[in-house]
């Protein structure tokens, strides 16, 4: 499901960042951010670690800011990947926290925006979150999807999609290569029925976009890159 490249460069963590506030959503405990009565929402799913990452709460403000309300799920119920921790066992928090089950729980999340008269949705998963975005993207329950360097991801996955998608893909990334996702894009091209797009960042590693130092310009600049291609995405689909 995912390469060691997953676990690397962990963020620092801080409930304080950010201008979201903390409420429940679909059962989750998720930051939401933006105009609360927009009818056009944006569901962003972390990496795997998690929610509170300051880099994916700046962001989930940037897309609030183009008139989104934004909510960011707590998909791991408190636990996410602690590498600091030394008991952490990187294969049982696999099992307990596995795509399919993050799926499950994303449907919630959907119907509790539907409920409050959001009309369109778009997700966007980073890492972990790609590949359950990958899976919400074979329903109808969102409009439009932006998977970034996401986890290992299959063809029988991409040939079930069936809504607009968008994958943003690193460089350096040994959970999903440049060759492996390039040929994703070709089979997406050829369903005529959607817009897809597959596009490569030059000199960038797995986790580039949310997992980069601020103290960094070039790192700043690559993330920033992707993020307006991203909200462009979500411009054009989720209307």
């Amino acid at each position: 499901m995912s390469s060691s490249q997953c676990f690397e460069n962990p963020p620092s963590k801080t409930t304080a960042c950010g201008a979201g506030s903390v409420q429940e959503v679909g059962g989750l405990t998720t930051n939401v951010t933006g105009p609360p009565h927009s009818r056009l929402a944006i569901l962003l799913i972390s990496d795997v670690f998690g929610y509170e990452a300051p880099n994916l709460r700046k962001l989930a403000d940037k897309v609030a800011a183009a008139g989104y309300f934004v909510v960011v799920p707590d998909f791991f119920y408190g636990d996410p990947v602690d590498l600091s921790n030394p008991q952490f066992n990187r294969e049982e928090w696999r099992k307990v926290h596995n795509t399919e089950k993050g799926f499950e729980d994303a449907k919630p999340v959907i119907a509790a925006l539907r409920s409050k008269g959001v009309s369109a949705i778009g997700a966007a998963g980073f890492c972990w979150g790609g590949k359950v975005v990958v899976k919400l993207a074979s329903s109808d329950d969102i409009q439009a999807a932006v998977v970034l360097h996401p986890g290992t991801m299959t063809e029988d996955e991409i040939n079930e999609v069936k809504v607009p998608i968008a994958i943003l893909g690193a460089e350096i990334d040994n959970a999903s290569p440049p060759e492996q996702l390039k040929q994703f894009g070709e089979m997406l091209s050829t369903k005529s029925e959607f817009d897809s797009s597959v596009k490569i960042f030059p000199a960038v590693a797995h986790g580039w976009t949310v997992r980069y130092n601020v103290e960094d310009e070039s790192a700043v600049k690559s993330a920033e890159e992707a993020h307006e291609e991203m909200l462009n995405w979500f411009v054009k689909h989720v209307k």
